[in-house]
């Protein structure tokens, strides 16, 4: 098992996002929200889960980047598609190629990355993060 150097939290990776015990197969665009690591020095992320899909209803928790609202977001963040991030649906992964893998198209070399949040996306992501009840 490969495990990846430390991201940073803002960062936008490639993602076999899980849904319960196995990862699912399709890879797909996740935000890193926070990073650790265990007593063993193996670097552990919590990862908000990207869609590319119904992008045009917005609920509670989720925000979006598009090309068209926002081409430097778009940019900053690698995306081939316009996505949505879902802030309600967070999970804690280890950060190694079980869950992580390499991009198609490389854009920062042979790591998981695919850009970052871009600073005109902080202040609506964190609104998306404070419409979220409970």
């Amino acid at each position: 098992m490969k495990w990846w150097p430390e991201p940073s939290a803002g960062e936008i990776v490639w993602c076999y996002f899980p849904n319960s015990i196995q990862p699912k197969p399709k890879p797909r665009p996740a935000l890193i929200l926070m990073t650790k690591s265990d007593e063993n020095g193996l670097i552990f992320v919590q990862v908000a889960y990207g869609t590319s899909q119904k992008l045009n209803r917005l609920y509670s928790g989720e925000f979006r980047i598009t090309k068209e609202d926002n081409p430097a977001a778009y940019s900053s963040a690698g995306l081939s598609y316009n996505t949505k991030f879902n802030l309600r649906a967070v999970i804690e992964l280890p950060f190694n190629d079980m869950y992580f893998n390499v991009p198609p198209h490389t854009p920062h070399g042979q790591n998981p990355k695919l850009g970052v949040l871009h600073p005109t996306m902080v202040k609506i992501a964190s609104a998306a993060h404070l419409s979220i009840k409970g």
